[in-house]
């Protein structure tokens, strides 16, 4: 209730032992910063211990999007580097893997989606067009829009490499 994370929402993350590695604070009043987070390296997969490796993945910006959408990791922004943490952990469990992005960041999930599909991952990607972000749709909306997701095959990523050149 004071102090620098007042005013905010706390959201803790959890390792695969049950320890928290990571929170995110964001404001719900009309601060100008909404995002205060811990200045610690970001470089983990949140709530890792939630994560079922055994079926789909659905990559998502931020932490009320993964409240939405079941079995989703939260990317903590609308990148994901091929050396991080999460990156390797995809390619070595192989699940088939749904990039929800806002909309704002289509180019980035375009790079995401291509830099998957050289590690042979199954990826789809979730449109989320004319809503801003997921935390818009009601959950029915977005497993209706995530079930018709088409799978991006190998001459995708040909027009997805010379679309990005542009």
């Amino acid at each position: 209730s004071s102090g620098e994370y007042e005013g905010r929402i706390i959201a803790p993350s959890f390792n695969m032992d049950g320890k928290v590695n990571f929170f995110v604070g964001r404001t719900y009043e009309n601060n100008w910063k909404k995002y205060t987070n811990p200045s610690v390296n970001k470089d983990i997969i949140f709530n890792e211990l939630y994560v079922d490796w055994d079926h789909d993945i659905v990559l998502v910006e931020g932490v009320f999007d993964a409240i939405k959408v079941p079995n989703s990791i939260p990317i903590l922004g609308s990148t994901l580097r091929e050396d991080s943490k999460l990156f390797k952990s995809i390619i070595k469990h192989d699940p088939a893997v749904y990039v929800a992005l806002d909309p704002d960041a289509d180019s980035k999930a375009m790079k995401l989606i291509q830099n998957l599909m050289k590690y042979d991952v199954e990826v789809y990607k979730v449109p989320i067009r004319p809503y801003k972000d997921i935390g818009e749709m009601s959950s029915d909306e977005f497993l209706r829009r995530k079930a018709s997701s088409e799978l991006f095959k190998d001459t995708d990523s040909i027009l997805l490499s010379q679309l990005m050149s542009i």
